[in-house]
């Protein structure tokens, strides 16, 4: 008998879970863990799993200058939303 494959469950995301499930249901429990096991060895490993987004990176990096050079002296704990407005740039604290 073949040995199954070791997968700890509680360290998934839920689109990982979601996908383990599906393979799961779709072509059963023994042969959907290992289908599920060898995709997950080809995906590349991230520190973070959240995308890089350049314009955030770009406003961060600014809101740091300014902080760095004291013209601002810190953010709130709730921080502030930017949004596009006619024109311009819109920024209101958040809360």
């Amino acid at each position: 008998m073949a040995r199954k494959p070791s997968l700890d469950e509680s360290t998934l995301t839920k689109m990982e879970v979601r996908k383990l499930n599906a393979l799961r249901k779709s072509i059963g429990d023994d042969l959907g863990t290992k289908a599920f096991v060898d995709w997950q060895k080809s995906q590349p490993a991230t520190a973070d799993s959240a995308p890089s987004d350049k314009t955030a990176d770009a406003i961060a990096d600014a809101v740091m200058a300014l902080i760095n050079d004291g013209t601002i002296k810190g953010l709130p704990r709730g921080g502030y939303t930017v949004r596009r407005g006619r024109g311009r740039v819109v920024v209101e604290t958040t809360g």
